[in-house]
């Protein structure tokens, strides 16, 4: 003898519904998480250009690419090419790198 109920008519079982539900749920999420992700990224990588830290003067005409900081020192990457290295609490420049092009 079997205890497996017919289902409603024209419906689904009462046990599938709610795992109906849960798929639903979770593919909600997972667009929604997608999309936040997609936004994220386009809003970083269109923001502002690099800036130097205030404390440096870049040379004329000089513009910064990429910035990073040590314990006292602040390197900034222009695009003429340099890796210029101030002193962290002074902002003097210590130090011009030169890059050479391939």
């Amino acid at each position: 003898m079997t205890t497996n109920p017919e289902p409603p008519e024209g419906g689904i079982p009462p046990e599938l519904r709610f795992l109906k539900a849960l798929v639903i749920g979770l593919t909600s999420v997972m667009i929604i998480g997608f999309l936040i992700i997609v936004a994220t990224l386009v809003i970083r990588l269109t923001g502002d250009p690099v800036r130097a830290p205030d404390i440096v003067t870049l040379p004329d005409g000089a513009a910064a690419i990429a910035y990073t900081e040590g314990p006292d020192w602040v390197a900034v990457v222009t695009d003429q090419n340099q890796i210029l290295i101030f002193n962290r609490s002074t902002g003097t420049l210590r130090q011009t790198v030169e890059i050479e092009q391939e």
